[in-house]
């Protein structure tokens, strides 16, 4: 006589995927906020954030673009906390107002340059052959120059200007992006899973979206954070050689550009600028150090 073995209901035992990774995301933000120097990096971005977003509402009644040359190059007072510039202008406003466009700035550079290397490096690495060739030998050449000096060509070529500004420094960035998908998509092709897609006859474009671009994503997120500091970094040189954002636009780069024909005179103009774009670059650094060590598995402890 038979007896029949009663179904036995897996689903008690594991959680639905997505409970398991809401747990996963949970324990990481946890961590990043136990990292010291990630929870400092994130304290000062975030008054960066709440100066570009709630400046323009706090200053509403004042134009940063207002000149007045009575009152040029004035000291720290109550009327004019920071002082004003060569032109008059209060330097606090176009701090607060200049953290727009260079947040803003460093922000689009690198989703152009994560937009773009992100693909080319998942083909490269996935593809192989002269596909790998030829995106590699282009990387290269890029390579070959320092950020500031493609930056500076690019915009030789383009022009001086916010936009150009923000395609030089997102063009600048694509090699880095390029290399560590590769690097990331050579391993992951070797994959029993993707393997097993490609003997299925999944088509490759669904198997570099689905499979080899997410799992490259934790360390292009650690990327694109320190990439906005060098972003910023870039975009404040070409500022300084009078080949970034134009006046009147009151961008960090473009203060430190305007202030320093005047450091013998008032140092401030070129103190406070440079204190603004210091302080944002150590902190993208710290959170992105915060984010590769809790999205790392070989440093988690």
């Amino acid at each position: 006589m038979r007896t029949s073995i009663p179904a036995f209901d897996t689903t008690e035992l594991a959680p639905p995927v997505e409970e398991e990774i809401q747990a996963v995301h949970e324990a990481a933000w946890r961590q990043l906020l136990r990292h010291r120097s990630a929870v400092a990096g994130l304290a000062v971005l975030a008054v960066y954030t709440l100066a570009a977003l709630l400046g323009p509402v706090v200053f509403n009644q004042y134009n940063p673009a207002h000149q007045d040359l009575n009152a040029v190059l004035l000291p720290p007072s109550p009327h004019h906390l920071l002082g004003t510039d060569n032109y008059g202008r209060d330097e606090l406003l176009d701090l607060v107002y200049g953290s727009r466009y260079t947040l803003s700035l460093g922000l689009l550079a690198v989703v152009i340059g994560g937009g773009v290397g992100v693909p080319l490096g998942a083909a490269s690495g996935y593809f192989g052959g002269w596909i790998d060739i030829l995106i590699q030998r282009l990387t290269d050449i890029m390579l070959a120059f320092p950020n500031i000096v493609l930056a500076l060509a690019l915009v030789a070529a383009l022009g001086p200007g916010l936009k150009n500004v923000v395609i030089a420094v997102g063009v600048s960035s694509i090699p880095n992006f390029i290399r560590l998908v590769r690097s990331e998509a050579l391993k992951v092709r070797q994959l029993p899973y993707v393997e097993a897609a490609r003997a299925l006859g999944v088509p490759s474009g669904r198997i570099l979206f689905r499979h080899l671009v997410p799992n490259a994503l934790a360390p292009v997120i650690v990327l694109a954070t320190l990439q906005m500091g060098l972003a910023i970094l870039v975009a404040a040189g070409l500022g300084f050689f009078g080949l970034g954002v134009q006046p009147p636009t009151p961008e960090w780069g473009e203060l430190l550009g305007e202030g320093h024909n005047y450091i013998f005179r008032d140092a401030n103009l070129i103190t406070f600028p440079g204190l603004c774009i210091f302080f944002a670059v150590l902190a993208f650094n710290l959170v992105g150090d915060g984010l590769r060590d809790v999205l790392d598995p070989r440093l988690r402890t």
